[in-house]
């Protein structure tokens, strides 16, 4: 019996008895409160983020792709190093996640977008946050570099924005450079729906 078919416990027998908001701030966190089937309670924390939408931006004419590059407070609290090299993302704030794709390639990259390349929806972390990240292909062309890109300064955004060609993403991916899981997933949907272009690498 392979591990998807083995017995396990009974997950619909689980509820959530409450929800309390123990932090509220730039973001959420929540105390649930969990019935578990013999009928004990457990709590977990979760960080309540909400939906986003992630973009990458591919140009297979000039055989490149657009990705940022941005503080992330975790990966230097972990890590010690101040930036992040990864895929265009922002928050869905209420939109349509390709509203929000469209938006967010346009205020952190410059790039409008007309055409997306929906790749899927899946959750980020689903041990402790509800964040669940829309993946978008975008094919861009040099004309659609119509903006400076880098974010916006009230959001504290300071993004680089780097065009980067496809042998250089290859060495990033072998190098580990790109350590984004997201990112990590849109360059694998790029290599699979373009693998004629990979191939020349």
């Amino acid at each position: 019996m392979g591990p998807a078919n083995r017995r396990g416990p009974d997950v619909t027998a689980y509820r959530i008895k409450q929800i309390d908001t123990v932090y509220e701030g730039w973001r959420k966190i929540l105390k649930m409160t969990v019935q578990m089937p013999d009928g004990r309670t457990m709590t977990r924390e979760v960080l309540n983020s909400g939906d986003a939408a992630a973009v990458l931006p591919y140009d297979l004419e000039r055989r490149k792709v657009i990705l940022v590059r941005q503080f992330r407070a975790p990966v230097m609290h972990i890590e010690g190093h101040p930036d992040f090299l990864e895929a265009v993302a922002g928050l869905l704030d209420g939109d349509e996640p390709e509203i929000c794709a469209r938006r967010e390639t346009m205020e952190e990259a410059g790039i409008r977008v007309d055409r997306l390349e929906p790749v899927g929806h899946f959750w980020s972390a689903p041990g402790i946050t509800t964040e669940r990240l829309h993946l978008f292909l975008a094919p861009y062309t040099e004309a659609d570099r119509v903006g400076e890109g880098g974010g916006l300064a009230h959001e504290h955004e300071d993004i680089e924005v780097l065009e980067v060609s496809f042998e250089e993403l290859a060495g990033l991916m072998a190098s580990n450079t790109i350590a984004d899981m997201k990112t990590m997933i849109l360059v694998q949907a790029l290599q699979m729906k373009h693998p004629q272009v990979f191939g020349r690498l």
